[in-house]
């Protein structure tokens, strides 16, 4: 620059010159990529339609939450609820007890929030099937249901009656159980006798829960029940009394073992915490721990009191850690119709989660002997098992965690669960030779959920998600 460039006459600092530019090269002058708040318009909207909308996505994401949905699910519907209703500033807080709605409804005017406590926690994967619906017809058509109408259909479904009896329930835990049985091909003796093993122990955790019994103890008597009675095989056997067909009392236990963690939120917590609902992630884990050690603490109280005994119990080392496909498929197949039953799915969609199960199993067959590392196969199983729960929920809305579930139950560790409470319980030394079992189940375990969840996502994903589940999984980026 020339002195007759400059208008006061004078250079520029060379050094000033310089900072400038690497200001310029460094200094970012776009958009943040993650706006921290938006500041919403003036809502043109009364405060009575507001509080309508918010009533009912609260009670729609009770619903949700209470059957087992993923925290990012229920907001995700319940944005897309709000969008649908005209308000665009509503904020979704989700505990695992509780649910939060906020609308801010502008500077000149008070904000309104809600919360309402989750108090109820059940399955009944039919009733969640309504509800879904439900928002679809609110949310994927040109003309939405009145809120107060949409607000009728709501509480009518939530007070509906099961689909079926509660006997009808009760046969599916004992096909459940029936269908671990078989997956070890066994006698049918032994079949029977864990079916009804498991509609008794299923009866003592149902009166129990409604004497209030925390379910950690309700799972520690149901265990012990089922425990007691493969006891009962061995002693009968230590005095010369050989029941016919009944050469492995082990599975008796494996079956109520598989059985009572069948209900529990497994894929949930692993989505959640995937999802980065850490709080229902964590809640939602805990109470897995927590039901899976009442069983194990009730497991473990009959088995040193059988040995303290004198019972002569031992693991039937006969079943071995690989079941054989065609019994692990036909088992797979009947655990996938119990845990429907059991979940009151509707019958029209149970020989779809036998399907699932099959299928789910058929995979993990295929892949355990090219990968027999700890959870390496059940994970590969529970990508399979997310794939296919996402698509039979956007083809029927079933709802995906009810297939997803009834895929992987058939792969629950039930066997090396078993086998190291015995070992843990056998000699003094119980706690190191019970590692390696521990091991292998939690391995399992974390396998299946981190699996399903894994592939849920990767299905989601490719059909494209929506701008309410963009902004329900924005806190699980790491983009700054």
């Amino acid at each position: 620059m020339t002195t007759r460039d400059d208008p006061d006459g004078q250079r520029p600092h060379p050094a000033r010159s310089l900072l400038d530019r690497v200001s310029e090269l460094v200094r970012s002058t776009g958009t943040p990529t993650q706006i921290i708040s938006i500041v919403n318009h003036e809502s043109q909207l009364t405060e009575r339609h507001d509080r309508a909308v918010i009533d009912f996505c609260l009670r729609a994401g009770e619903a949700m939450l209470a059957i087992g949905a993923s925290a990012a699910d229920v907001v995700a519907m319940l944005l897309r609820i709000s969008e649908t209703y005209g308000i665009s500033g509503m904020h979704v807080d989700i505990s695992f007890t509780s649910i939060t709605v906020s609308v801010h409804r502008g500077i000149n005017e008070e904000p309104t929030s809600v919360m309402r406590v989750v108090r109820v926690r059940t399955t009944d994967y039919t009733r969640l099937q309504n509800v879904y619906r439900l928002i679809e017809e609110i949310t994927e058509t040109d003309k939405p249901l009145d809120v107060e109408v949409a607000r009728s259909r709501l509480v009518a479904i939530l007070h509906s009656p099961h689909p079926y009896r509660r006997w009808i329930m009760t046969a599916g835990q004992a096909i459940l159980a029936g269908g671990v049985v078989v997956m070890f091909n066994v006698s049918f003796v032994l079949i029977l006798v864990a079916a009804v093993s498991a509609m008794i122990a299923t009866g003592l955790a149902n009166r129990l829960s409604k004497w209030a019994v925390p379910a950690f103890f309700s799972q520690l008597v149901a265990a012990g029940f089922t425990t007691a009675i493969a006891v009962l095989f061995f002693w009968l056997r230590s005095i010369g009394i050989e029941l016919p067909g009944a050469n492995h009392p082990t599975v008796i236990v494996i079956s109520g073992i598989i059985m009572l963690l069948s209900g529990i939120g497994l894929t949930s917590a692993a989505r959640d915490a995937i999802d980065g609902y850490y709080v229902t992630a964590s809640a939602r884990g805990l109470e897995v721990i927590m039901l899976t050690l009442g069983l194990a603490v009730g497991i473990s109280l009959t088995l040193g009191m059988a040995l303290r005994m004198g019972v002569p119990i031992s693991v039937a080392t006969t079943l071995g850690p690989v079941i054989e496909p065609i019994p692990g498929i036909i088992g797979a197949s009947l655990i996938g119709v119990g845990f429907a039953l059991t979940s009151y799915v509707r019958l029209l969609y149970v020989p779809l989660m036998a399907a699932a199960a099959g299928i789910v199993f058929a995979v993990y067959a295929v892949v355990v002997p090219s990968f027999p590392q700890p959870g390496l196969a059940p994970a590969l199983a529970g990508v399979v098992a997310g794939v296919i729960g996402y698509l039979v929920y956007r083809w029927v809305k079933v709802p995906e965690s009810a297939i997803t579930m009834a895929g992987i139950i058939g792969l629950i560790p039930g066997l090396a669960l078993y086998r190291a409470l015995y070992a843990f319980m056998e000699s003094e030394y119980g706690v190191e030779a019970s590692l390696p079992e521990l091991v292998l189940a939690l391995s399992t375990g974390v396998g299946l959920a981190a699996g399903t969840a894994i592939g849920g996502f990767i299905t989601r994903s490719a059909f494209g998600l929506d701008r309410a589940a963009r902004l329900a999984l924005r806190r699980t980026r790491a983009v700054r």
